[in-house]
């Protein structure tokens, strides 16, 4: 057999033994790498030395005005080729500081995440030239092990696994495969930008490189080796790590945190947002991080890091979104409509009032006294701290201080929302209920609760 085809065979034989006869999944765009693949997957059917299900995803981009043909294109190779196609098309919008390659790949990505809603191996054409084009990108980045280690042979992708069966395999060699078997393919022409940094890499720094180095892309290859070994020990150590520091699956102990030497803080804060599917920080955000761990006991810093913000209380440093703000938002309640929804800002979900209790309802629910005639139901995220007797007390307090007695951390208590009649505060949703608005038990009432 075809050296690609004893590869990819020997790959997906161990795979089997781990995963069973799973679906397998080829993510497929016409060009010479994916059609190669196919190719060469089919040989193993044929030779019956598989027999798994086989699906083709291509997705459809609309970037290039030959996106049709090449969806027609894969339609006639599949056809060919007696294999299930599916096509999915996605919407790809330029963003600021985001490359158009990038936006692209994520949306390949989240469209064959979808695909399927069993376990499947997705199946790429990645070879060893990308792989050094994808080292060298990391490199002028000044990326760390992690990024130095370019791809991977296996990834999760969802509920998926990715793999790269020909990753070993030269372009060279895919070219002279294609050439053998007389393959038809397609040639995407943005591959010829060089404004696009992977093609630059590709057409202009490779081939130098390779002019002097003939066997560069191999210790480039081994060197991403190297980083992906190194990163496995860092990752293992902030395994470690973890579990001493962590307190809940959000937040981590400062005192044992901070009793790490800066390299283990660093590693196991990369690592902890990683466990969230967070972007990676740069040097200087994981710095600041340390930093303001220091802040005197009475201050609450907060630090914003890719796209997130890490937050210290009471000993611990939370990993939270980054909220809006919504204190200026209000909702308005007509309840004489009987069963209502409020649906509440910044995807903390639907406010359900329910004036038939004929239903399944949770603990987290409260059940308060109706408005009287005239009264205005309103909702908001805001308050002038008034005084008030919360279902728990005996004794009056303001809100502020109600708050902080039942530990609610400070960006928190900005997401709370607050009931009130008229200008009256009635509860604090899913805290507490105002005891003048505690509903009697044979009196007419609504019961509230937050549907997320």
């Amino acid at each position: 057999m075809h050296n690609i085809i004893t590869t990819l065979h020997n790959t997906l034989k161990n795979l089997f033994n781990i995963h069973g006869n799973i679906e397998l999944v080829i993510a497929y765009s016409g060009g010479i790498d994916s059609q190669v693949l196919l190719h060469a997957l089919v040989q193993l059917q044929q030779k019956k030395l598989i027999n798994n299900d086989i699906t083709v995803c291509h997705v459809n981009h609309g970037l290039s005005d030959n996106a049709l043909y090449w969806q027609q294109f894969a339609q006639q190779e599949c056809d060919d080729f007696s294999v299930k196609l599916v096509v999915k098309n996605v919407n790809v919008q330029a963003q600021a500081q985001h490359s158009l390659e990038a936006l692209a790949r994520d949306a390949r990505y989240d469209a064959l995440k979808t695909l399927r809603h069993q376990k499947s191996l997705v199946l790429t054409g990645h070879h060893s030239d990308d792989q050094c084009e994808t080292f060298l990108l990391a490199l002028k980045r000044g990326a760390g092990l992690k990024g130095l280690a370019a791809m991977s042979e296996q990834t999760q992708l969802g509920q998926h696994l990715l793999i790269r069966p020909l990753l070993s395999i030269s372009r060279q060699e895919i070219e002279a495969y294609a050439q053998d078997y007389q393959l038809n393919w397609i040639e995407d022409e943005s591959n010829l930008d060089t404004s696009f940094d992977r093609n630059f890499i590709r057409q202009q720094v490779m081939p130098l490189l390779r002019a002097r180095w003939p066997s560069i892309s191999n210790t480039i290859n081994r060197s991403a080796s190297h980083c992906l070994a190194g990163q496995e020990l860092l990752d293992e150590l902030a395994e470690q790590d973890l579990s001493v520091c962590i307190a809940s699956e959000d937040s981590l102990h400062i005192e044992r945190l901070t009793s790490l030497s800066i390299a283990r803080f660093n590693n196991l804060i990369r690592y902890f947002m990683a466990q969230h599917a967070c972007l990676m920080p740069s040097t200087e955000q994981v710095n600041q991080v340390r930093q303001q761990l220091q802040a005197a006991n009475d201050k609450n810093p907060q630090i914003k890091v890719s796209g997130q913000v890490f937050r210290r209380f009471k000993g611990l440093l939370y990993l939270t979104p980054d909220y809006n703000d919504i204190s200026d938002w209000q909702g308005q309640v007509d309840l004489s409509r009987g069963d209502v929804e409020l649906t509440l800002p910044d995807d903390l979900g639907k406010l359900a009032f329910k004036t038939n209790t004929n239903f399944h309802i949770d603990t987290s629910s409260q059940t308060i006294c109706l408005p009287k005639t005239g009264q205005q139901v309103s909702v908001s995220f805001s308050h002038h701290n008034p005084k008030c007797l919360p279902d728990f007390r005996q004794h009056t307090r303001s809100v502020k201080k109600v708050l902080q007695e039942l530990n609610i951390a400070p960006w928190q208590r900005k997401r709370i929302a607050f009931l009130y009649y008229d200008n009256e505060l009635v509860a604090a949703v899913g805290h507490f209920i105002c005891q003048p608005f505690i509903a009697p038990a044979n009196q007419e009432s609504v019961t509230l609760y937050l549907n997320k």
